[in-house]
């Protein structure tokens, strides 16, 4: 495995809201969203901000993101995206349970929460749309949510209710992408870190290797293609293109004393209104959100990182006194629809498997068992459109 990083898990798997969502694996694109783009337009710490570009690409991405918010599209990518969910989720488990990996994960659901009565009304809606995909989410009153998770009771913004998947997870991605690769590595697999691969070269209709930037090369019987938000720049070369563009999202990250401790969540917690989702990981506690259109830009944004710290201390006001905080920033490979590219190329040895978006971690074991099965020639047992 080539990597252009000096270890494992340091891209966008570094610090990520740390959601397994398989219950809530759904576009960011539909109805409800364009009237809120539309509130957002011209504010720096919008949740999804659109930051103009001289990008053919990103122009495409958000036009086509707007098509895909269709009552009818969202629908069908629902469906898509909770088979290969439900699926991915079965894997981690079955993965964790073989290897005995331990990565801060928590079992304990994820509550989406409401703070204004549009968006508790349009939560209760589409869990029971979301019923008939056999997708169960609970909806809980106020009092309901508060005994699921106490930390929200002194919550300043009022929270109204939400609905709640039990099924879902939490943990700390980097740490298990770093635990999956260090038994992967003892069972013989090679890891090339700190390689940056150049141009892919084909000949015949096929690939016949890659170079990488410090003069070296690299061959194999077949590749896939997995480099995130950076896939579709060495895949347009070999005249590919596929719908994937990155999104800036931001996290900080609240280190927790023995006091801070009693008062954090430790339920995993989706803020609607804020599009921020908040995990506890062991002694630390990450709040991950708001996605920018601005290219490849990667350094950070303060502006950002200060509201996701402010809606943090209004949630729980009762940890106002940690001041120590590490903010991150990285990009998520997005298809406008959210539904990734995984599959066969027109070059018969390369595969793809990128474009995951918001979704990255959710998704992540189920596309590499059914990538797996389309490179030995079996036929994956999900119905998803594969390329």
């Amino acid at each position: 495995m080539i990597e252009r990083r000096d270890g494992a898990g340091l891209e966008t798997s570094f610090a990520n809201g740390g959601q397994i969502s398989a219950g809530h694996a759904e576009p960011w694109a539909k109805p409800s969203v364009v009237p809120k783009i539309l509130r957002w337009l011209g504010r720096e710490d919008a949740p999804l901000l659109f930051r103009p570009r001289a990008d053919r690409a990103q122009w495409e991405w958000g036009v086509r993101f707007l098509l895909e918010c269709f009552p009818g599209r969202f629908q069908r990518h629902s469906r898509t995206l909770a088979g290969l969910a439900g699926h991915s989720h079965d894997c981690l488990r079955a993965l964790r349970a073989q290897l005995g990996l331990r990565y801060d994960h928590l079992e304990r659901g994820i509550l989406q929460f409401a703070t204004n009565p549009r968006d508790l009304e349009a939560l209760t809606r589409h869990a029971e749309q979301m019923a008939s995909l056999g997708i169960r989410r609970e909806v809980k009153s106020a009092a309901e949510c508060f005994a699921l998770e106490p930390a929200l009771r002194d919550s300043k913004d009022r929270v109204l209710g939400g609905v709640y998947d039990r099924e879902d997870e939490s943990g700390d991605a980097h740490r298990f992408t770093v635990e999956l690769a260090r038994h992967a590595a003892a069972k013989g697999v090679a890891f090339r870190f700190g390689q940056e691969i150049e141009a892919i070269e084909a000949t015949g209709g096929q690939v016949s290797g890659v170079r990488l930037r410090n003069g070296g090369a690299a061959s194999a019987d077949a590749y896939v293609m997995s480099l995130g938000s950076y896939s579709p720049l060495l895949l347009a070369p070999l005249g590919i293109r596929i719908p994937v563009y990155p999104l800036k999202g931001y996290s900080i990250t609240l280190p927790l004393g023995p006091k801070e401790a009693g008062a954090a969540p430790t339920v995993s917690l989706t803020d609607e209104a804020f599009k921020i989702v908040i995990s506890r990981l062991g002694n630390r506690l990450r709040a991950a959100g708001t996605a920018e259109l601005t290219g490849y830009d990667t350094t950070i944004n303060p502006v950002r990182c200060a509201s996701i710290a402010g809606r943090i201390r209004d949630l729980f006001p009762a940890l106002n006194g940690v001041s120590a905080a590490d903010y991150w920033t990285g990009l998520r490979p997005a298809t406008p629809n959210n539904v990734p590219v995984i599959g066969r190329t027109k070059l018969k040895n390369l595969y793809l498997n990128t474009g995951h978006g918001t979704l990255g971690w959710t998704l992540a074991c189920g596309s590499a068992s059914v990538l797996a099965d389309l490179v030995s020639g079996r036929r994956p047992q999900v119905a998803f459109p594969f390329t």
